[in-house]
């Protein structure tokens, strides 16, 4: 796909032709597609928000897992559904604006075949050193790493994935030539983080947030922009000199074509949502920020992310299989 060719779509997505009535019908069940297993992040923020949505949209609304292919399963579901709002998605940006440039063949256009909804969350990653690094800040971890070619190893949670990305912007930014070691999942990257097998890990703040406060492990910085509120003791790469940042979002999404008054009452009852405490409470447990934006700012993030991820990906060389 050429960029062109997304930026153009995302200039019209919303002011394309909708056509579909706004009505939701009260007797009908509203799914939320969820494209990864039960338990993690996605899952849990997607079940907290169809708990809360419920009565601003007088409906029922559940939580379907589709996992698979990280995310891709689940979007090409959502592409083949009618836009009639009762099946939705919440999806992590990675799938909407990393692999679009990793796969030819990739079942969805990121920007045609879906209506933006709503913004639910922003986050950044964490950078983990386990007991495989020695002591000391990042930038004497990565001094190590320059000095130790063959120990410098950096986890994530799965190849083509936006911590893969974050670390090779990250190896360019220090100068440092590392490997990237691709993990089924988090939570098993993890696992060799605390077991010395990879001395350093670039991934979701809560793949490693408990075992930091275990002191199994240290965050030695975030890649945000500003600090994460869930590690306010953490500083940020630029804050030690790193110029280089990178984030990512979690987008409620309809498919194609969904009449604009029907996305703002989505809209509506997803603001709603946010503002409970129990809501913001759980999304900043998971190292994120709950942080909401309508459907306009939502396809403007997008496009951006997809414009941003360009150019790291394809200098990389990386070729999804």
């Amino acid at each position: 796909m050429k960029r062109r060719h997304f930026t153009a779509l995302a200039a019209t997505a919303i002011t394309g032709a909708f056509t579909v009535p706004a009505a939701l019908a009260q007797d009908k069940t509203i799914k939320i597609l969820v494209g990864f297993p039960p338990g993690g992040s996605a899952d849990v923020i997607a079940r907290l928000l169809a708990e809360k949505m419920r009565g601003p949209l007088g409906a029922n609304v559940i939580v379907d897992n589709k996992p698979g292919a990280g995310g891709r399963v689940a979007l090409q579901e959502l592409k083949r559904a009618a836009p009639d709002g009762q099946t939705l998605i919440l999806s992590p940006s990675g799938a909407l604006v990393i692999q679009p440039w990793l796969f030819a063949n990739l079942g969805y256009d990121p920007v045609k075949d879906f209506t933006p909804v709503s913004l639910v969350s922003t986050f950044d990653f964490a950078v983990t050193a386990g007991p495989g690094a020695p002591a000391g800040d990042l930038k004497a971890v990565m001094a190590w790493m320059k000095a130790n070619p063959g120990k410098a190893n950096y986890a994530t949670s799965g190849a083509g994935t936006v911590p893969h990305f974050a670390g090779q912007l990250l190896a360019q930014a220090t100068g440092v030539t590392m490997t990237h070691v691709a993990y089924r999942g988090g939570a098993p990257a993890a696992q060799d983080l605390i077991g010395g097998q990879v001395p350093l890990m670039v991934d979701t703040a809560s793949e490693t947030i408990e075992h930091h406060k275990a002191g199994k492990v240290r965050i030695l910085a975030v890649t945000g922009e500003q600090r994460s509120k869930a590690l306010p003791e953490v500083p940020t790469l630029k804050e030690q000199g790193i110029n280089m940042a990178a984030d990512a979002f979690f987008g409620l999404y309809g498919p194609a074509g969904m009449a604009p008054d029907l996305v703002a009452r989505i809209d509506r009852a997803v603001t709603e949502a946010l503002r409970s405490p129990e809501v913001q409470e759980k999304v900043y447990s998971f190292g994120l920020v709950p942080n909401h934006a309508g459907p306009g700012e939502l396809m403007a993030m997008q496009a951006a992310h997809l414009k941003r991820w360009e150019a790291p990906i394809k200098a990389s060389g990386f070729k999804a299989e």
